[in-house]
């Protein structure tokens, strides 16, 4: 039987997904993951499941963050890129909330590093003024499977430390890292702000390739630009002061998302309340 705490956090887990999944942050596949409360020594993962499909406890492992292993021998179908979350949890003691997703529009960035994911409105400063893209293939030793997912503790330690900062430090500087030709891992301190950044990741993407697309347009006939030439980013300041405004507000659009994939028959959340 698990505690009125555990099951309101599960339930926000739950609508987290299907707002990921709503909003084109996570499809068929990605995985949101959340530290136990109560044993941070272990954290709570959906299991081998689509992200819109869970639904409730049975969806639902406890997984250890030492090794990634379940806590519990006879939990089915473990993700199989579960180091990604054990290795962040595990290095930064102030992380509560992983995720990781394959949104079209990061992947496009994750392979076009001359034109760098940055900030380019105001809902999204906590990508900071530099995103690192971590490239796996660069760590492949020869009995590696080399199809982009993290599969051992090693790739997911050297994954968790493109997030910066020394091996001790509670919470690394960069919030969201690039995963070349396959998507993005984020961190946060708890679940709705991580779904907000998800959300707003994307959105920047979207309008940066955008902003990039109107430039070659405006540029035709003329000498040719560099890439990210006359685009407007947000500077260091912008960025800070943004970031304290919107971290403060992150209720606001919850409220809106919750009741979004609340009315829709795809999801089922059994741990929400009405």
């Amino acid at each position: 039987m698990i505690s009125a705490n555990i099951t309101s956090l599960l339930a926000t887990y739950i609508d987290a997904l299907h707002i990921l999944h709503h909003h084109g942050v996570l499809d068929g596949y990605g995985h949101l993951s959340v530290r136990h409360p109560d044993n941070p020594p272990t954290f709570f993962m959906m299991r081998q499941v689509a992200p819109a499909l869970v639904s409730g406890l049975d969806d639902i492992g406890e997984y250890r963050v030492s090794d990634a292993e379940p806590v519990h021998p006879d939990t089915p179908a473990a993700p199989i890129e579960r180091f990604i979350h054990s290795e962040l949890l595990k290095r930064y003691s102030d992380v509560n909330v992983v995720l990781h997703g394959h949104p079209n529009e990061l992947i496009a960035c994750s392979i076009a590093p001359e034109a760098r994911l940055k900030p380019v409105i105001h809902m999204a400063p906590f990508l900071g003024s530099n995103v690192p893209i971590f490239d796996i293939a660069a760590l492949y030793q020869p009995s590696d499977t080399q199809d982009f997912l993290v599969r051992n503790q090693r790739l997911g330690a050297a994954l968790a430390a493109e997030f910066g900062g020394s091996s001790d430090s509670p919470y690394p500087p960069h919030n969201l890292v690039l995963m070349a030709s396959h998507g993005f891992a984020a961190v946060a301190r708890d679940i709705k702000l991580a779904t907000y950044m998800g959300v707003y990741a994307v959105a920047n993407a979207r309008v940066q390739s955008q902003a990039l697309q109107l430039q070659q347009v405006a540029g035709m006939g003329h000498a040719p630009r560099a890439a990210g030439d006359d685009i407007v980013y947000l500077d260091e300041r912008q960025i800070r002061d943004s970031w304290e405004t919107e971290i403060r507000t992150v209720e606001k659009p919850w409220g809106f998302w919750v009741r979004e994939v609340r009315v829709d028959p795809l999801y089922v959340n059994e741990l929400g309340r009405e």
